[in-house]
């Protein structure tokens, strides 16, 4: 886990040089274990690099090369299969210097091209310089783990892993692009390559990137959700499956040279994940928790003891006041460089500072609700299309994963938001999917009173664009196309959220249950197993029940970090 940063093009050289020692004083919160400098002498490439050692910390600075300095990397990120490429490699007859997993990419890179990103399990944002054929070759993860930012005026490519340090360089001025601020009051995140910065722009997940001399970069898509079913396997497989998977995805995540802990919240997908780390290490590791002194609402910490205590973890707690949002504000604002997806930013801010203070390494569960299907959301959309079915006289014929009857038992779940379903079914009931999930999704309708009178918000043209996400496969079933677009959509906005707070401390977040095989498997089961009868996160409880304490397997009052900013705001706050 690093900051990376660079410069390409044609005599793009001596300017890079003079730009790099900002852009790396921009992102040095990223690496503090090091940094170092390349330009390629022919002056076409600077590549710079701010290390936090995790692999390997005595090797494996970067930029790093291969045996005859042809090829050159600066990568952010872990390949946490890079033993079993690296044996692979050596038996085709790669030499290695370091134990790091960097290098791992770039023999990789020498053996199969391009398309060595498929053979990589992890999460990445890297840029390889090929001397000997003068093209910069970037990727970045398939599910969006780690960023990689750019800005391209037609002459010279600059690239980092944080928009901060793209405006160090000095290379453009910031500011607002209209589209992403458009898209952004209307989801609070910016769909596909968009972002709030006018000329910068996002490589998107599973995307790789290619600047060629005298030609613009070319972005090509190496990897995407696949919805193609399964209707052969029965359910009892994919439980099985799962349950394997997530073992492995929590295996391959406890690799690391420097101490590893976990963030563990008390709910189902944090919960899961340290009680399968603490039973395969073995040994007392650590685990972090967050909260506040405001009452029942926003404190669940009870449940995340009752797990730290069945995993035997040494256990740390964070108590969050008014005080600690006004000191922190600002530099969360600053990590941040755009917002997004609210104010959950803030404690999980001093969370990863409580983690960093004792790990260089944490897990979390980040992830599981938009893979498992365990967003309430999801069974407000399904209650529709039950009520359509029980009108039409279609439910019982393969339309629909669920039934109005079948569905009633896990309606309780909806209780607390009924004043959200009184909006939501006010306009447009029966409307087409991709309609009414767009306004479950929209943020903005509700406030645009509030903007000047110098901005317009084109809302159709909004949701065209997410109408395109939403409908981008042929996926035939609901639930399949709002796992896409929130895959697409909003996991993003809750990974930057992971990888700033993260980083502000010089911590490696490493989240399990959006290992790319899980979010594949999950894409492959029929959505009338996947989502039985409305009950959220069907499979999973089913897969992780025999591991999971009993108390977190039937908890109702799920919080997902609640944050007392209104109740704040009329009191302690006021005056802030």
């Amino acid at each position: 886990m690093c900051g990376i940063a660079g410069v390409a093009g044609e005599q793009s050289t001596p300017w890079g040089l003079r730009a790099a020692p900002a852009m790396l004083a921009a992102i040095a919160h990223r690496g503090p274990d090091g940094e170092g400098l390349w330009a390629d002498r022919l002056g076409a490439c600077v590549l710079a690099h701010k290390r936090l050692a995790i692999i390997d910390p005595e090797g494996g600075a970067q930029p790093l090369s291969n045996e005859d300095s042809t090829i050159w990397i600066t990568f952010n990120g872990c390949i946490y299969n890079y033993r079993e490429l690296r044996s692979e490699l050596e038996t085709l007859g790669h030499r290695f210097r370091t134990h790091c997993d960097t290098e791992t990419i770039i023999h990789a890179y020498e053996q199969w091209g391009t398309n060595c990103v498929t053979r990589f399990n992890g999460m990445w944002a890297f840029a390889i310089w090929d001397g000997r054929s003068r093209t910069l070759f970037c990727s970045r993860d398939r599910i969006g783990v780690k960023p990689f930012y750019y800005y391209w005026d037609g002459k010279r490519f600059v690239f980092a892993s944080e928009i901060k340090a793209i405006l160090a360089s000095g290379a453009l001025k910031g500011r607002v692009d209209a589209e992403g601020l458009r898209q952004y009051l209307s989801f609070q995140f910016c769909l596909g390559e968009t972002t709030l910065f006018e000329g910068i722009r996002k490589l998107e997940p599973g995307h790789n990137l290619v600047l060629r001399p005298r030609c613009d970069p070319k972005v090509e898509k190496y990897w995407d959700i696949s919805f193609e079913l399964d209707t052969d396997s029965p359910e009892e497989y994919f439980v099985e499956r799962i349950r394997e998977l997530v073992e492995d995805a929590v295996r391959l995540r406890l690799r690391s040279d420097v101490p590893l802990g976990a963030h563990l919240s008390g709910g189902l997908d944090s919960s899961t994940i340290v009680m399968t780390a603490s039973r395969l290490l073995g040994r007392e590791f650590k685990t972090f928790t967050g909260a506040f002194e405001e009452g029942k609402d926003y404190d669940e910490t009870g449940y995340a003891r009752i797990t730290a205590k069945a995993a035997n973890t040494r256990h740390f707690e964070t108590f969050l006041t008014p005080e600690d949002f006004v000191s922190s504000i600002d530099k969360i604002i600053y990590h941040m460089d755009e917002p997004a997806a609210g104010p959950g930013v803030f404690p999980q801010y001093y969370v990863s500072k409580l983690a960093s203070e004792n790990v260089k390494v944490v897990l979390g569960g980040q992830g599981g609700d938009e893979i498992f299907i365990g967003y309430a959301r999801y069974l407000v959309a399904y209650l529709e299309e039950c009520l359509r079915g029980a009108i039409e006289d279609t439910a019982h014929r393969s339309r629909y994963v669920a039934t109005l009857e079948s569905i009633v038992p896990s309606l309780p779940s909806l209780e607390r938001y009924v004043p959200m379903l009184r909006g939501f079914w006010n306009k447009g009931l029966f409307d087409e999917p991709a309609r009414r999930y767009y306004r479950l999704m929209d943020r903005f309708s509700d406030t645009k009173q509030l903007l000047s009178a110098d901005i317009r918000v084109d809302h159709e043209r909004t949701f065209e664009e997410f109408e395109a996400c939403f409908n981008s496969h042929a996926a035939a079933a609901k639930i399949n196309r709002i796992m896409n677009f929130d895959l697409k959509g909003h996991l993003q906005s809750l990974l930057h959220v992971e990888d700033r707070t993260s980083m502000a401390h010089g911590l490696e977040s490493r989240v399990p249950l959006i290992d790319h095989r899980l979010v594949e498997l999950m894409a492959s089961i029929p959505p009338v197993t996947k989502f039985k009868n409305g009950r959220l996160k069907y499979l999973f409880r089913k897969a992780v029940a025999p591991s999971v304490p009993r108390k977190i397997l039937d908890r109702k009052d799920k919080m997902g970090f609640p944050v007392p900013l209104s109740r704040w705001a009329s009191k302690e706050l006021k005056p802030f």
